[in-house]
């Protein structure tokens, strides 16, 4: 490891052509007393993503790092992410992915400072917003907590994969790097990452909003996920088997939580199903109660009404994308 080299940056793209730049720049304007150096993969894009980053490489050889596919890798079922992992050299490795970006230009300062003043945390995040893709108008927060607070490792796997941000994600190379087989074996990265984080030291979350997390990027997972109602079933499962894996890799210690996520989860598939029935039955009553009004509303409606639902979707796509 080189000592003078606090953190890498990683980012993954493809096919970011009209967001890269808004990352690099992002990740260029930090205001900083320690090195850093910016490790990007692009996985063969086959617009202009390439020829931006080369652009930036050629003005800032010693800091960006890239990596140019000429075939890509992810849908050969490459775990791409390794490409990245595999040539840090920073203390600390920060997330944010071809499309996103970070908004603080004391981000890395904040979340380094209180890394080096606090050993026991392998993990800091914070808020972040969700702006649509082109207009970057802010449609929600991501917001784990209205405090800053450490995280506990239920708090986590409760939350899902929506309660973290991953360009919000800095962790520590020497703690988190011995990572397990249940985040190889996860179709989502970030959050068994986190969960990851939470069983090898403890999980920061500042509540500063410090970047931007696109909603409605055309190719991107969240968009293919919300698709449609199969890949959200299929989705469900994916977490399901990750949970699993979890429980099993800490000896069932977290069973409770993890046994009523996945209920929870079950529970939001059923009703969008339309089977009321199934969801209130013994093994799900308790989540379904918990589920709250709203939500289960919304469930239902998306049910009698998907037509409707998916022109409200687009309509409201196009007012704010």
């Amino acid at each position: 490891m080189d000592e003078k080299l606090m953190v890498s940056i990683v980012s993954l793209t493809y096919n970011h052509e009209n967001f890269i730049a808004d990352a690099i720049e992002s990740f260029l304007m930090q205001k900083i007393d320690f090195k850093i150096e910016i490790l990007i993969y692009d996985d063969a894009s086959t617009d202009g993503t390439a020829d931006i980053i080369r652009k930036y490489e050629s003005k800032y050889p010693d800091i960006i790092k890239p990596i140019y596919q000429t075939v890509n890798q992810y849908s050969k079922g490459v775990f791409v992410e390794n490409f990245n992992l595999d040539r840090v050299k920073g203390k600390y490795v920060a997330t944010c992915e071809g499309d996103d970006f970070w908004t603080d230009p004391y981000k890395l300062q904040k979340q380094v400072d209180y890394m080096e003043n606090n050993s026991e945390c392998s993990m800091c995040v914070h808020a972040a917003a969700r702006v649509s893709s082109i207009k970057k108008k802010v449609v929600s927060n991501i917001r784990p907590s209205r405090k800053s607070k450490v995280l506990s490792i239920e708090e986590i796997i409760e939350g899902g994969g929506d309660l973290i941000a991953t360009n919000s994600i800095i962790f520590s190379r020497e703690k988190i790097f011995d990572i397990p087989p249940f985040y190889y074996n996860a179709p989502i990265g970030d959050y068994p990452l986190v969960i990851h984080g939470a069983l090898q030291g403890t999980v920061y979350y500042m509540d500063d909003n410090m970047s931007a997390y696109r909603v409605g990027v055309e190719g991107s997972w969240t968009e293919k996920q919300a698709a449609s109602f199969e890949r959200k079933k299929k989705n469900v499962e994916n977490v399901e088997k990750i949970l699993d894996e979890i429980n099993e890799y800490t000896n069932f210690q977290f069973n409770e939580v993890i046994t009523k996520t996945k209920q929870r989860n079950k529970v939001c598939i059923l009703l969008e199903q339309g089977k009321k029935r199934e969801a209130k039955q013994d093994q799900y009553i308790e989540q379904y109660k918990k589920l709250g009004f709203k939500r289960k509303a919304s469930l239902q409606f998306k049910y009698q009404f998907p037509t409707l639902t998916r022109l409200l979707f687009i309509a409201k796509w196009k007012v704010i994308k």
